[in-house]
């Protein structure tokens, strides 16, 4: 469970809430002011009836036989998910992956500005990605307090994310999210999110194993 001002939520709920924060933008973008609870769970990928107990920890929304206001729902879910200030990013590793995160044009219309991009190849220092010049990860410490950094993005190599995440947090960063294949040992006051591409393929060879199982279907095309 997750504190959030005098309410108590559910991390499964927390991790639902962009979901819907998406959906309702895009009713916004095409002129829509009043969704029901099923289109809204139709959107977000969820069932009704989840998504109407995923927002009672939030409060009380909606009005029988009109709906949720797009707006007003949108504005709440927007707060409630601390995006009322810009939170400054920091990527380290500018290698192909973190040369594609720097450059993704999506993070300001969701509260969020890269300022800092740092990496140890000498030949990747001093070049620009996204407009930014990419600083030697030596001097991370000094980078992360003159952007004033609240989150970090790893887009390192497994064997030194462990070191370099441990820097972050003693920087006083307690948000981090990782797409390095190892799993981090931090203090439980750190907040670690992790993208394990090579993983989530695995899950999708297994269901496509599971498959050819129950139908006799092959598992890949051949």
């Amino acid at each position: 469970m997750i504190e959030l001002g005098e309410a108590t939520v559910p991390a499964a709920t927390v991790a639902r809430l962009p979901y819907y924060l998406r959906a309702l933008r895009d009713l916004a973008d095409a002129g829509v002011t009043t969704t029901s609870s099923s289109e809204l769970a139709e959107r977000s990928g969820v069932g009704s009836a989840q998504l109407r107990k995923d927002l009672s920890y939030l409060g009380s929304f909606g009005t029988r036989g009109v709906g949720y206001d797009v707006q007003s729902l949108a504005s709440y879910i927007a707060a409630a998910l601390g995006l009322g200030s810009e939170h400054k990013l920091a990527i380290v590793g500018i290698g192909n992956l973190g040369h594609a995160l720097a450059n993704y044009s999506g993070y300001a219309a969701r509260g969020f500005q890269v300022a800092a991009l740092l990496d140890a190849d000498p030949q990747v220092v001093g070049r620009t990605a996204a407009g930014i010049v990419v600083e030697h990860v030596d001097a991370l410490e000094q980078v992360l307090a003159r952007c004033g950094i609240s989150m970090v993005v790893l887009a390192t190599p497994g064997p030194v994310a462990q070191g370099l995440a441990e820097r972050v947090v003693a920087c006083g960063v307690r948000e981090i999210l990782s797409f390095a294949p190892v799993a981090l040992q931090l203090p439980d006051d750190v907040v670690v999110r992790s993208v394990d591409v090579a993983g989530e393929l695995q899950i999708l060879a297994f269901h496509a194993a599971a498959r050819a199982a129950t139908d006799g279907s092959p598992a890949s095309p051949r």
